[in-house]
C-alpha cells in the first residue's frame, strides 16, 4: 500500500504560527523533503528517526530539480506511511505546488494541503499594518517579480492601481527597477513601500519608503517582500512626510516589539 503525502505550510520561521495540523503531521512523519529556508526550530519539531532530505535552494543555488523532488515524493510515498514536502510560508502561494500535485495524482498517491501563513500576511504583521483597507485599498494582488526560467521578471506595471495593494514576493534587489515601472504605470512617487525581510525571525528587518525612494534601498538577506500601497504607510515609527524628507528607515525585530 502506498503512503499518505502531505504538503505543508511552515509560515514564515516561528514555530509557534504552525497549525495544530502542522505540528502533528510533522510528529508522525516518516520522511520530511523541505525547503533550505525553513527555520532549524520547525525541523526540531520532526518525529525523531524521521528521515530529513533538504531540497532548497539559496541565493539562486539548485541544490535538486523540481522534477527530482516530484520523483523523491512518488518514490517514498512507495515505502513510507506519512511522506511530507514541508515548504515556507504557504504550499499554494509561489511554493511550486501545482507541479508537485500534478506529479503526485499522475502517480496515483494520495495527498492533501495544509495551508501555512503565507510571506504577505507575516510581512504585514510584523509591520503592523493592513493589506487593505476600505477606505484607501479595497484589493491585495500577490505577485512575484520573477517568473519561470526562460520567462524573464513580471511587468510588474501591469498590476499597477492606486487602490490596490501590491505584496511582491521575490524582489531579488529590483527595487529601484519595480519603483520606475510602477511610476511609469501612473502610481505615485510618493505611494508608500515597506520592505519585510526574514519576518518573524531574529534577524528581521524593515525598510520603509515610497516608490522614489525605492531606489535607495540596500538588498536585504533572503527571504524579503515588498509592500507597496496607501497601506504600507509607517503609521507608527515615522510622521506622514513628503518624499524627499523621506529617506529609507531599517527597524529591526526588537524595535517592532516594543
Amino acid at each position: 500500500m502506498m503512503g499518505k503525502v502531505y504538503l505543508v505550510g511552515a509560515g514564515p520561521g516561528d514555530p509557534e504560527l504552525l497549525t495544530v495540523k502542522a505540528v502533528r503531521i510533522l510528529r508522525s512523519a516518516d520522511v520530511v523533503l523541505h525547503d533550505a529556508l525553513v527555520a532549524e526550530s520547525i525541523l526540531a519539531m520532526v518525529r525523531p528517526h524521521a528521515q530529513l532530505v533538504d531540497v532548497g535552494k539559496r541565493a539562486g543555488e539548485k541544490r535538486m530539480t523540481q522534477d527530482a523532488i516530484n520523483q523523491l515524493l512518488v518514490e517514498f510515498s512507495g515505502c513510507a506511511e506519512t511522506v511530507v514536502r514541508l515548504k515556507g510560508g504557504d504550499p499554494l502561494i509561489f511554493g511550486r505546488a501545482a507541479e508537485e500535485m500534478a506529479a503526485l495524482r499522475k502517480a496515483g498517491v494520495e495527498f492533501e494541503i495544509v495551508p501555512g501563513i503565507t510571506a504577505a500576511v507575516a510581512a504585514s504583521a510584523q509591520a503592523r499594518i493592513p493589506l487593505t483597507d476600505r477606505e484607501s485599498s479595497p484589493a491585495v494582488v500577490f505577485l512575484t517579480a520573477q517568473q519561470a526560467i526562460g520567462k524573464g521578471p513580471t511587468e510588474i506595471k501591469r498590476f499597477a492601481s492606486a487602490d490596490t495593494t501590491l505584496a511582491i514576493y521575490m524582489p531579488n534587489g529590483r527595487y529601484g527597477e519595480i519603483g520606475r515601472q510602477l511610476i511609469a504605470a501612473g502610481l505615485s512617487p510618493q505611494t508608500p513601500c515597506v520592505v519585510v525581510s526574514s519576518a518573524f525571525r531574529v534577524e528581521q528587518e524593515m525598510a520603509w519608503t515610497d516608490l522614489a525612494g525605492l531606489r535607495l534601498v540596500s538588498p536585504p538577506e533572503s527571504p524579503a517582500l515588498l509592500i507597496v500601497g496607501a497601506v504600507a504607510r509607517c503609521r507608527e515609527e515615522i510622521p506622514a512626510a513628503p518624499s524627499s524628507l523621506l529617506g529609507v528607515f531599517k527597524i529591526g525585530l526588537e524595535a517592532t516589539r516594543r
